[in-house]
């Protein structure tokens, strides 16, 4: 065993630099690793949420090992910043947006913390914004009849809503008349049960859309993870040569999870994406939990949609921020 106590001191500073960069370099090595072959797995995948702060790191890491000019470190520091930020960096650019020539509609999307939700702060921001679509998560029933109370029958007069007390409620709200309306029930076993309000919306000028107000397991701890990945796989695919399809909510998972990855490949795009915003946090810490921000409330929309603006909104009480996309549709 050699120790460095008993070497040159340039040769143990050498070292001590060398096994520093390596301390540093290779976690975020591993990362990359882990994200690309896509081992959301266990303890991973909440894990996996935090990525696009670990591809911050591993552009220090890079420094430093450059710095101390310890080029073997540097070189697998150099692979894992191309790797996270080759994956994490295209949701800060703006994508070009598809050729829609129909109405303009904004949807706004909010989890209201198993009602505890400022309704008031809500109605104002449907008020405020011009708010044709909502999609309401945690949604209980004094949580409706707060919304009522403040107007929200009158802005918003066409619904399909389950609400229910705790977490497990949904809501869809219109503007203009819902038709083939339903209840979807996340069957995870082991999972929180979350329910899944949807609706055809009329749009007048476009085709009709059909809108689901989104909300997965959370992945909470290691035995709700197979729920989490059940309900997320059963999520309805997007139909690129079908009807328009809209889902909004709390997919509890980013853009680092592989079972989102998938959704998205069946025709959807992610509104945040899509407009350079997809790095903004939508949960954390704002219930007073000591963890950065995480993307995990999404908009998705078919590949016919446009995108034209997408901004995360602040509600007192609830430990989400509400998303609001502004879409352009197909003319039919």
């Amino acid at each position: 065993m050699i120790v460095t106590a008993d070497l040159p001191a340039p040769t143990r500073r050498r070292l001590i630099r060398t096994a520093l960069c390596w301390v540093v370099v290779g976690p975020t090595a591993a990362w990359a690793a882990v994200r690309l072959a896509g081992l959301d797995r266990g303890p991973l995948v909440q894990a996996l949420a935090f990525t696009p702060y670990v591809a911050g790191v591993s552009v220090l890491a890079l420094g430093l090992s450059v710095a101390l000019r310890r080029w073997w470190p540097a070189a697998v520091a150099a692979l894992a910043v191309v790797a996270l930020l080759g994956v994490v960096a295209p949701r800060a650019l703006a994508a070009p947006q598809p050729t829609a020539t129909g109405p303009t509609i904004r949807l706004l999307t909010a989890n209201l913390l198993a009602g505890a939700a400022d309704a008031s702060a809500l109605v104002e921001l449907v008020r405020r914004h011009r708010v044709d679509v909502l999609a309401v998560q945690e949604f209980t029933p004094d949580a409706q009849a707060a919304l009522d109370r403040l107007g929200l029958d009158r802005l918003l007069p066409h619904r399909q809503l389950n609400a229910q007390d705790g977490t497990p409620g949904s809501g869809l709200y219109s503007r203009w008349p819902i038709s083939d309306v339903g209840i979807r029930h996340n069957r995870g076993q082991g999972g929180w049960g979350f329910s899944q309000a949807y609706g055809t919306v009329a749009v007048p000028g476009a085709p009709p859309v059909r809108v689901e107000s989104a909300h997965p397991s959370a992945p909470s701890a290691l035995d709700q993870v197979e729920a989490w990945r059940t309900d997320l796989t059963a999520q309805p695919p997007a139909t690129p040569d079908g009807e328009l399809r809209i889902l909004a909510g709390d997919f509890n998972a980013t853009l680092d999870h592989g079972p989102l990855r998938a959704l998205l490949r069946t025709g959807y795009v992610d509104a945040a994406d899509a407009t350079g915003k997809g790095l903004t946090g939508t949960w954390g810490p704002y219930d007073g939990d000591l963890i950065p921000p995480v993307t995990i409330d999404h908009v998705l929309v078919d590949r016919r949609i446009a995108v034209n603006e997408l901004k995360v909104l602040p509600l007192p009480k609830s430990d989400h921020r509400p998303v609001l996309a502004t879409l352009r549709l197909p003319a039919p």
